[in-house]
């Protein structure tokens, strides 16, 4: 049969690196290929690195049919676990097909509730007919993630660390994808230069990992400053003496407030000097 190679789906997980690949080649080569590759009617969903290689050295290979695909949307979810249970993906990886498999579920509850509702809409029109109620609308065949806490715990990862993925995803520059990617800077360091404008993003990661360090760490002494600025003058809430309640002084709550909008400023000129302070560094 014709195998049929679909380059998205072929994309949808990252590729091996060259190391990796590589190593992958000599074990086919040495001991041919052992796993077989599996496939969705004539469309290759698992293998490919090893159909390639098996096609580049005319080695032999199996192939079996997966009955568990009804959509390409259970085939990402089934790619997606496969990967998140292999022990050579890496942290930034597995947030991030962590992050893929909660929009797949999110979307198919939120397409189960439109069809229910549908369904409960359609079947007094039904019954008034005499027809026959509407059929059941199936379930999500797995529960979309509750709780970021659910979703670290897929990816074997802290709720901490799937923020900053999250903020990596939303914010960062292509170039500062790949570094974090390829290992050249932590997920820790990647998302806190994720906050700088995209083409300081590209700069620090055209200049390698000294710079992204350097980057990361003038993000968080701006952050560390705004911080204690907010502190130095923080004026604690007004509120009312016990048993004054509605009869406390108008005046004294219009000078607490007075006092909260100009700690607030000066929180904000302080934020705006730290900020001017990194684009002109």
């Amino acid at each position: 049969m014709d195998i049929i190679v679909n380059e998205a789906l072929k994309a949808y997980i990252d590729p091996l690196t060259p190391e990796e690949h590589a190593a992958l080649e000599r074990s086919i080569l040495t001991e041919g290929c052992r796993d077989a590759l599996v496939l969705w009617g004539d469309v290759l969903v698992d293998g490919h690195n090893r159909y390639g290689i098996c096609k580049k050295h005319n080695v032999p290979f199996n192939t079996v049919q997966s009955t568990l695909f009804q959509s390409m949307d259970d085939v990402h979810l089934w790619m997606i676990d496969q990967h998140l249970g292999r022990r050579s993906v890496s942290d930034f990886q597995r947030g991030v097909l962590a992050l893929r498999k909660r929009e797949i579920l999110a979307a198919r509850q939120q397409q189960a509730i439109a069809n229910t509702a549908v369904a409960d809409a359609a079947a007094p029109a039904a019954a008034d007919d005499g027809a026959a109620s509407a059929p059941a609308v199936d379930a999500p065949a797995a529960p979309a993630f509750k709780s970021r806490e659910d979703l670290a715990k897929a990816a074997r990862l802290s709720s901490s660390q799937v923020v900053m993925i999250e903020k990596i995803q939303k914010q960062a520059a292509p170039e500062l994808v790949a570094a974090v990617k390829s290992g050249v800077i932590s997920i820790n360091a990647a998302a806190a230069v994720a906050t700088l404008p995209a083409e300081e993003q590209v700069a620090a990661a055209s200049a390698g990992k000294d710079e992204l360090k350097q980057a990361a760490k003038r993000v968080r002494d701006a952050k560390r400053a705004a911080r204690e600025a907010m502190a130095d003058h923080a004026v604690p809430a007004f509120a009312p003496e016990d048993g004054a309640g509605q009869d406390a002084d108008p005046q004294a709550m219009i000078a607490a407030l007075q006092q909260r909008v100009a700690a607030l400023e000066a929180e904000n000129a302080a934020l705006r000097q730290q900020v001017a302070a990194l684009q002109q560094g």
